[in-house]
């Protein structure tokens, strides 16, 4: 507990001295949108903001299984008077934190699969790139529009989307064959080792071409439709697609965040409170999780969602 607070505090005199120095440097350039202009609220008062905001945001993301970006993107865009260029390099820098966080672990404890994530990471990154390069050329009332769109499919997937902890998959494919993707992780719940294998390959890593071009486009992160695919569609163990689906991030993100960096569209302003304040939410959600109704946390993350969709839709037609 003491090690967690020092961690906390340590992470807090960053973000105040990164935030410092940045506040001047933002001030003199044109990151700060008309909307934060016109607002008469003074340079480090949107850092503070932020990082409470997206504290909250941490706390739900754990509680609710999503990823930090798909909460992000949609309200920060929705409700902040920020660029939505400099919102989705920061949703994917949020994502990726997280992703860096946790992935080491993962394949530590066997639970990401590296012959798993590979082919897929290559097609998706491939995708997330393409998707960050459209998301940049696209005017930003139609982002806002097909944000609003996406976010409320998203809520639909969640509404009906049913998790199967171990697929019944009789027989690998050809291709899952050729590649060897297939595996052994210890389930702690019952002292088993689980050996899984995956089907429909063909069709998964064709759907992830389009998970790659949203996740680059919108600067969501892909968590929220990596684990339906891997699990309902291939077959792959409930934690080995979440685990799995936790490490892709940390390599699909970054290609498509390269994009919006080398587009200059990187603010440290809304960057460094947001990635601060997703990680040590993070980390009071995960002490909250064993104590939480994931249910609820869930209905409450949808609703949040819908609303903020309908906000971005709303918005990118001037209302």
């Amino acid at each position: 507990m003491r090690r967690g607070l020092t961690m906390s505090l340590f992470a807090l005199l960053i973000f105040t001295l990164l935030a410092l120095a940045a506040g001047p440097v933002l001030a003199s350039t044109e990151a700060t949108t008309e909307g934060a202009k016109a607002s008469g609220l003074i340079w480090w008062a949107w850092p503070v903001i932020l990082f409470g905001i997206t504290f909250v945001m941490g706390i739900f993301a754990v509680l609710a299984g999503v990823g930090g970006g798909v909460l992000f993107t949609p309200i920060i865009g929705g409700f902040f008077p920020f660029n939505m260029d400099f919102v989705r390099a920061a949703g994917l820098l949020v994502a990726l934190s997280g992703a860096l966080a946790a992935g080491p672990g993962l394949l530590k404890k066997g639970m990401a699969d590296l012959r798993l994530a590979i082919p897929i990471a290559l097609i998706a990154s491939s995708g997330a790139i393409v998707g960050a390069m459209i998301g940049l050329a696209l005017p930003d009332n139609i982002v806002q529009i097909s944000l609003g769109v996406a976010i409320l499919g998203i809520v639909a997937i969640m509404l009906k989307a049913k998790k199967s902890e171990f697929p019944d998959v009789p027989k690998a494919d050809n291709l899952s064959t050729a590649l060897r993707i297939s595996g052994i992780y210890h389930e702690t719940s019952t002292g088993q080792d689980i050996n899984w294998k995956i089907h429909r390959t063909p069709q998964g890593l064709f759907t992830f071409i389009f998970i790659g071009v949203m996740a680059g486009m919108f600067g969501l992160g892909a968590g929220w439709a990596n684990v339906p695919v891997l699990n309902l569609m291939m077959g792959a163990p409930l934690k080995v697609s979440v685990a799995t689906s936790k490490f892709l991030l940390s390599i699909t993100d970054t290609s498509a965040a390269w994009i919006y960096i080398n587009q200059g569209a990187l603010i440290p302003m809304i960057v460094v409170p947001s990635v601060i304040g997703i990680m040590l939410g993070s980390f009071i959600g995960v002490k909250l999780l064993a104590k939480t109704k994931p249910a609820m946390i869930k209905n409450i993350v949808i609703i949040l969602l819908g609303f903020s969709g309908i906000r971005a839709i709303l918005k990118g037609f001037g209302i």
